[in-house]
């Protein structure tokens, strides 16, 4: 089999090509130039293209560089602008799954007559007795990143493979470092790429929008602090609020971008019984109505049970078995079978 695997000059992926190619397939690298820009973060940098050409060379596999800047900017970078100027909080990796990773690099594959894509990330892909495809936790519980893989429909999960999703992160680094991988004991990327250590969220931000105060209130409206930049504001957030010292803690409730204005309140004030997301994406067809749902709202956070109120094509509502903590508008919400262990749909907190 011929496979396409995206290398992003890191361990994971590093191992997946060389597994691959242990399996006997035809192997080809490829990198993807997304960010253009300043970056000293992510899987964007210099450095990273260089690493995964260097392994590919140890590999003896053919290494590409696809250019999808000009995707990138449209598809990850201007809508996370947008929605920070909307007062949104915005989930940049995911898009970047959704419309470059995964759709964009597979239509290219399929055009230059690949068989499959692969890619580093922790997780499994698996068909079900019924030939549905379905995206599984990864063997390694702490690293497992089904959550940021959710988008995949079953077109894309019949064309994509997981190498490493079977291993833990021990295992994977054990692997390289038998094949003596320079990526052997390279640390995970955890930033956004086209945000600099050096300059941060708010320099990024600052150049592209402009940002206004804001009022912070408690609920009955009284003016109990502010803010330089209301549209650097999140749902959940308790610092940076300049709010009077020996004050109980406060958490931000609500953000009204237009009004700027931010409403404070106690921690128990964000518990919902109830989430919606729209954008809804289903790895099959929608689960029946009354189904027992895990809900998971961040890439490492704990899924919780649920069961589905409301199950459209676009969108989708759960009830919680008890209060959890509300999810900020705009991040990637992701349900589970209740066995927690397979993707059934991801949409966008509303």
């Amino acid at each position: 089999m011929k496979v396409l695997v995206a290398m992003s000059g890191g361990v994971d992926s590093s191992v997946a090509a060389a597994e691959l190619r242990r399996e006997g397939h035809e192997v080809v690298g490829v990198t993807m130039r997304l960010w253009g820009g300043e970056s000293d973060t992510g899987c964007c940098s210099v450095s990273d293209v260089d690493d995964a050409r260097r392994v590919a060379q140890q590999l003896r596999i053919d290494h590409l560089v696809f250019n999808f800047s000009d995707e990138f900017m449209t598809g990850v970078v201007q809508p996370y602008v947008d929605a920070h100027r909307a007062g949104v909080t915005p989930n940049p990796c995911i898009e970047c799954n959704r419309h470059l990773k995964f759709a964009r690099l597979s239509q290219r594959a399929r055009l230059l007559g690949f068989d499959a894509v692969a890619t580093g990330h922790h997780a499994r892909i698996e068909r079900q007795p019924s030939g549905v495809w379905r995206v599984a936790r990864g063997a390694d519980a702490a690293k497992d990143q089904s959550y940021v893989v959710h988008m995949l429909d079953q077109r894309e999960l019949a064309y994509t493979l997981f190498p490493v999703g079977h291993l833990t992160k021990a295992e994977v680094r054990e692997r390289a470092r038998a094949l003596g991988l320079r990526t052997a004991a390279k640390p995970d990327s955890q930033d956004v790429c086209f945000i600099s250590k050096t300059g941060g969220r708010e320099t990024f931000l600052g150049h592209r929008i402009p940002f206004r105060s804001a009022r912070v209130v408690d609920e009955t409206g009284t003016q109990v602090g502010s803010v330089d930049a209301v549209e650097l504001v999140t749902i959940g957030q308790r610092r940076g609020l300049r709010l009077p010292g020996g004050s109980p803690k406060q958490f931000v409730l609500e953000v009204d971008v237009e009004a700027r204005t931010v409403v404070v309140g106690d921690e128990s004030r964000l518990a919902r019984e109830e989430l919606i997301a729209t954008g809804a994406v289903w790895s099959h067809e929608p689960l029946p109505i009354g189904s027992s749902v895990m809900v998971q709202s961040s890439a490492h956070g704990t899924a919780r049970l649920g069961v589905l109120e409301v199950a459209a094509h676009d969108y989708f509502a759960v009830r919680f078995s008890e209060p959890q903590r509300r999810v900020a508008p705009g991040q990637s919400v992701v349900l589970y079978d209740q066995d927690d262990r397979v993707v059934v749909a991801g949409g966008i907190a509303r």
